[in-house]
């Protein structure tokens, strides 16, 4: 591999490849809420609250039905980063194959599955009937054009495996730039392009991820050389594809249980009316800058400790935990302060309406009381995953989502006090707890025994 943006994490400072690595991957985290925010915000000001809650409510759906792909995606990355450690190039080039075959299927089979059964879900999690037809409508563009995200993603997930985040962040970079010029054009129209409304903002976006899906495959066949073009590359590894549903499928069920975790909280939210969406809808998207540094962390944790890990040096762990720590706590605290004190001025990005302005400040003040609290558990959930114990986390997560948040916000909402206001108080109570199990876990080192592969030292 000729790449010279592929890092070897298993020498030198561990501060250095953090903080090299996870800036462009925040870059990139940015880029990714830049692209969903600047949608919100051309929908929540010229199209209207209405159109901002159909475009809101419609993010869990897709996140529950892509959840199972990011577990196959975050397999990559754990496979890619042991097998680069282990110097096992052979195994490494397979699975980034192997890796494509699947997501692609698995993208096809998605994407008809959610155009088909659209208004069933919108209809299960309580979508009020003024802006069904319009999140129907997004939603059947958005699904139908998966394969470009998923096919980004496998991509961007080997590339880190590597070491190298700073080529997803470019690819990314074009596709987020490409949106925010198309989103005026597909919404208001220009010239042959006709108006669209809600549905142009699901074309840009479509649009935009089967571009960089395109690029970050190209550049994987020519510049990598791990992309091979040669008989049977798009047959299917059945013992690699096993190892990668191994780590894949917990990985996948704990992204199912957020993604249906948050279903069964917008449910709630949604009974609230039209207002409340909309004020919840924005508010977590601003939510997103406040988890990026943490989030690029616990990736940039995830690569650093699979590459050790694969190489034998367990002993580059410890120091990884302590600096990502620091400096993802510290990042995230002055993110805090300002949605602690002034979440009004971050709302007004989204809308002018003052009751989506109180209610969306009303949750930011609420939840930003967790936000250090998840900067840490990402932190050591990269821990725990880049060893490949992706059953631990998927576990920790059901306790956190299940146990703490949802019957929490289902009983505190019903107090007459607080309202939806106790949906607010849940999900910073579940995030809170969140850290609390997986710190403990950490903790019992049995997260070092899930080890894939590994590379044998020899003694002189």
């Amino acid at each position: 591999m000729q790449n010279k943006q592929i890092t070897d994490f298993t020498e030198g400072s561990i501060l250095r490849h953090l903080i090299s690595f996870s800036v462009p991957m925040l870059l990139g985290n940015l880029l990714q809420a830049l692209y969903n925010t600047v949608d919100s915000i051309w929908v929540g000001r010229f199209l209207g609250p209405h159109a901002l809650a159909a475009v809101s409510v419609g993010f869990p759906i897709i996140f529950a039905l892509i959840a199972m792909v990011n577990g196959i995606t975050m397999a990559t990355t754990i496979l890619v980063s042991q097998y680069f450690g282990a110097h096992q190039h052979e195994r490494l080039v397979r699975t980034v194959n192997n890796s494509l075959v699947l997501l692609t299927g698995l993208g096809l089979v998605i994407s008809a599955i959610g155009i088909a059964f659209r208004r069933p879900l919108l209809g299960l999690i309580n979508t009020p009937s003024e802006i069904i037809d319009m999140a129907a409508q997004y939603l059947a563009i958005y699904m139908a054009g998966l394969i470009g995200m998923f096919l980004y993603n496998v991509a961007g997930a080997v590339l880190r495996g590597l070491g190298d985040s700073r080529t997803p962040l470019r690819f990314l970079a074009y596709a987020t730039i490409l949106n925010i010029i198309l989103d005026p054009l597909f919404i208001f129209g220009l010239g042959p392009i006709p108006r669209m409304g809600i549905a142009g903002v699901a074309l840009a976006t479509i649009i935009a991820q089967g571009i960089s899906a395109v690029l970050s495959l190209r550049y994987l066949y020519v510049k990598s050389g791990l992309l091979r073009y040669e008989p049977g590359m798009f047959s299917i590894d059945w013992d690699l594809t096993a190892l990668t549903f191994r780590i894949g499928l917990p990985a996948g069920i704990q992204q199912v249980l957020v993604s249906l975790s948050a279903v069964v909280v917008n449910s709630i939210v949604n009974s609230f009316g039209a207002t409340v969406i909309a004020g919840f809808g924005a508010a977590s998207r601003l939510d997103q800058f406040a988890f990026m540094p943490s989030m690029s962390m616990g990736l940039a944790v995830s690569a650093l400790v699979g590459q050790n890990l694969g190489a034998g040096k367990p002993e580059r762990v410890a120091e990884t935990v302590k600096w990502s720590a620091i400096l993802a706590s510290s990042i995230t605290a002055i993110v805090s302060v300002i949605a602690i004190l002034r979440p009004d001025i971050l709302m007004v990005l989204f809308t002018q309406d003052e009751a989506v302005l109180a209610e969306g400040s009303r949750y930011l003040r609420y939840v930003s009381l967790s936000y250090i609290p998840m900067a840490l558990m990402f932190t050591i959930g990269g821990v725990v995953r880049g060893a490949g114990d992706t059953v631990a986390t998927m576990f920790l997560t059901l306790g956190s989502l299940w146990i703490v948040r949802v019957p929490l916000a289902k009983y505190l909402s019903s107090i007459p006090e607080l309202g939806v206001g106790g949906v607010w108080l849940a999900i910073a109570l579940g995030s809170v707890m969140g850290f609390v199990f997986q710190f403990l876990y950490y903790k019992t080192g049995r997260w070092k025994k899930r080890v894939v592969v590994q590379r044998t030292v020899e003694s002189n």
